[in-house]
């Protein structure tokens, strides 16, 4: 038998989704409104339901199950002229995982943000756990684009990005995408659709839609590393 929660979140998003009986303690957390640490395991859960949780500026934690729900097909993503010039000039070092903890905090760095103190220590113990991961631009030994996500099955969950140099977070995605690609990943989920995203390739596709192919991913034993 299956009961049906209802999550509001910040804003005006409120979404339905399934979970089954002994799925309560999951269901208990993500009812609390105290800005209280996340929890690591229990993210991870959220995540394998199709659920992730955004902080308001108050630390308030809620939760989404967007529907519609954006999506990278990777035959999809769309390389412009300008970005294959930056990429045949190899202005950029790409590095994946070696500064997971700056490329969040540097995430982080916008007018408003979701991700805050409690986020930076719960992703930054699932990167140690071999669950998150980031994809890094360097530049003469500095930190100047990167992104960052949850890979679980063949699912990777993208997360957020940022850029302090030109199209530095478009060569790490295009970088995450063959990388993806090359391990047997199938599902590369990015939330929520933006203007900015959609000239990257992102669609959107039913909610039902996405949560059949989340399962189908996770199905999958791939794995980020070699």
């Amino acid at each position: 038998m299956k009961r049906r929660a209802e999550l509001c979140g910040t804003g005006r998003l409120i979404f339905l989704f399934s979970i089954r009986f002994e799925d309560t303690a999951l269901v208990t957390y993500m009812f609390r409104r105290a800005p209280e640490p996340l929890d690591p395991i229990l993210v991870i859960n959220a995540y394998a339901r199709g659920i992730f949780p955004m902080a308001d500026p108050r630390g308030r934690i809620s939760w989404y199950a967007p529907d519609p729900r954006a999506i990278l097909e990777h035959h999809n993503l769309h390389v412009s002229r300008s970005l294959r010039a930056t990429m045949r000039k190899r202005i950029y070092e790409v590095r994946m995982d070696t500064n997971f903890e700056a490329v969040m905090r540097n995430c982080a760095k916008r007018e408003e943000t979701w991700i805050n103190a409690s986020f930076i220590t719960t992703y930054t113990q699932l990167h140690y756990a071999g669950l998150a991961h980031s994809v890094e631009a360097w530049k003469d030994g500095v930190l100047v684009g990167g992104l960052y996500g949850i890979a679980l099955g063949g699912a990777f969950m993208g997360e957020s990005m940022f850029s302090c140099a030109t199209d530095a977070s478009k060569v790490c995605l295009v970088a995450l995408v063959e990388h993806l690609k090359a391990r047997g990943y199938v599902l590369h989920d990015v939330q929520f659709w933006t203007p900015h995203l959609a000239t990257l390739g992102v669609t959107e596709i039913p909610r039902t839609a996405y949560e059949r192919r989340l399962q189908e991913a996770l199905r999958l034993g791939c794995t980020w590393d070699e």
